[in-house]
């Protein structure tokens, strides 16, 4: 998307647009998606590999990486190979994470964030006529880091969350070592918000008028699938 400016302002301006974006979701004329809504480092693990595709046939971007901690502060416990690199139309490009950081619980997942910036190029004649303000782009997805040998397994995780009732309150306790993502939820016939459970931990969610006594819900896998509904009663 180009702008022009007037003449005098600087000739590279960028504008950083971060958006957290599903991995099936592209620029109008194609861009660079990460494939997978998350990511799941093993613990033990001295890498892994995340695909970045470039479904544009004409452009071409600036693609810049990194990880930030569950904060949302940019963490150096990950190194990102490449960092900087360009990724032409059409590529399908791989990079490499490597955990470098300090020891990690090993009774449960550890929550980091991977980001991607797509920063567009510009064509050289135009850049020569008028000056441009390039939108740039970011991918902004979970990355759990996961010790081996977790009890319950991930997929039995969600029918271990307990809800409860405490006024107009509702809480959801996870006693599982995994994040869990709850989406699609209803209490009764009251639509609430999606929200995510911390492991070993708990979470409060206001409840609305007519929320009933049973709470229905969908959770989120580690292939980004949303899992069959599940129904549970506030205790």
């Amino acid at each position: 998307m180009f702008t022009k400016l007037n003449k005098q302002n600087m000739m590279r301006s960028v504008l950083f647009a971060a958006a957290c974006v599903a991995s099936t979701s592209v620029f109008a004329d194609g861009g660079i998606s990460i494939q997978g809504t998350r990511i799941i480092y093993p613990q033990n693990a001295e890498q892994v590999s995340v695909a970045l595709n470039n479904s544009s046939k004409t452009d071409m971007y600036l693609i810049q990486s990194w990880t930030e901690d569950a904060q949302g502060h940019k963490s150096h416990d990950f190194a990102v190979t490449p960092p900087l690199f360009v990724s032409h139309a059409g590529d399908e490009n791989i990079l490499r994470l490597m955990y470098t950081g300090h020891q990690l619980p090993q009774d449960r997942e550890s929550l980091y964030y991977f980001i991607e910036k797509a920063i567009p190029s510009v064509e050289k004649n135009k850049a020569k006529d008028e000056n441009v303000l390039m939108m740039a782009a970011a991918n902004r997805i979970k990355l759990f880091v996961r010790p081996a040998g977790l009890t319950p397994s991930v997929t039995e995780a969600p029918t271990k969350l307990r809800f409860h009732r405490a006024g107009s309150t509702l809480q959801i306790d996870n006693p599982t070592p995994y994040y869990i993502t709850l989406t699609d939820m209803k209490a009764g016939s009251a639509v609430l918000k999606d929200i995510m459970v911390p492991p070993r931990g708990n979470i409060s969610e206001a409840l609305p008028s007519g929320s009933g006594t049973t709470v229905t819900f969908h959770t989120i896998n580690d292939y980004g699938a949303i899992t069959k509904a599940q129904t549970a009663s506030m205790q």
